[in-house]
């Protein structure tokens, strides 16, 4: 694939191409789909709408909105998409750093957005990869809204992010600096079994005085997607451990992905500024 070039979608031609991706990437239904008009105003009114173009096609776009969090003004990026025949080279990534790149003009040091926790490679993308937090767990966040669950029956849970564009913690991960960690050696607050040939979820346990733990989550839930009790489970799990966490001062800090994949947790610093 060529090189993407990255320029902000202000046309009326560029606010349709963005309602024609949504409709390939999410196959929403019409009511489900941002319109061009709503990409319009909110443009005018201090919205970033970044789009990639590979060989003059728009391939994928990234779109945030002015938004107030924690006593900062911030952007709230609420769509990200890729149309599937570019999806694997790192669009997904480019335009998040544009848009950081973008929001560092305006004077911002601060964007958030919100995502499926059960979506390893969302989760990785956002904590290991850009190098955001998470501290807000938002329970069927959007109700039953077919098109927003992970499968039929299961809870619009979303967690949070904060990304702290300015902080030497983003700047590091922009630089290709990364922890490492071993997980053989972390204490983990949830944990998988194998059972029936299939990762189970182990108790919730506590995590003691530690400093850093983990938490599991299967690689790919996606393949179950038949087995709504089965996703339920883990999403219970995952849910009771990360909300009595963020309550005793912790935060998700990284994403271990690989056969096994662990949400990292630590302790809570001040959000936004200089340094999710």
């Amino acid at each position: 694939m060529t090189a993407p070039r990255i320029r902000s979608l202000v046309s009326l031609s560029d606010f349709n191409a963005c309602v024609d991706i949504q409709k390939v990437v999410w196959r929403h239904s019409p009511e489900d789909l941002t319109p061009a008009h709503q990409f319009c105003m909110s443009v005018e009114t201090g919205a970033i709408l970044l789009g990639a173009f590979v060989e003059g096609r728009l391939a994928g776009f990234v779109y945030s909105v002015p938004a107030y969090h924690r006593g900062l003004i911030c952007q709230h990026s609420h769509l990200l998409a890729v149309l599937p025949e570019y999806q694997g080279y790192g669009l997904g990534k480019r335009l998040k750093w544009a848009q950081r790149t973008k929001a560092l003009k305006l004077g911002l040091s601060l964007i958030t957005w919100t995502y499926d926790p059960l979506q390893v490679r969302n989760a990785s993308l956002n904590l290991h990869t850009l190098g955001a937090e998470s501290r807000i767990y938002l329970p069927n966040f959007y109700g039953g809204v077919a098109s927003l669950v992970f499968a039929d029956t299961v809870p619009s849970d979303r967690l949070k992010i904060e990304w702290s564009i300015a902080s030497r913690r983003v700047r590091d991960r922009l630089g290709n600096t990364f922890p490492s960690y071993d997980p053989g050696r972390e204490v983990k607050a949830l944990e998988g079994r194998i059972e029936n040939d299939r990762l189970e979820p182990g108790p919730v346990r506590s995590a003691g005085s530690v400093g850093r733990f983990l938490v599991e989550i299967p690689k790919d839930l996606s393949k179950y997607k038949h087995e709504p009790a089965y996703i339920r489970g883990w999403q219970d799990a995952l849910r009771r451990v990360l909300r009595r966490s963020f309550s005793g001062g912790f935060l998700l800090t990284d994403f271990i992905f690989g056969e096994r994949c662990f949400y990292v947790l630590g302790r809570a610093s001040s959000p936004g500024g200089k340094e999710r």
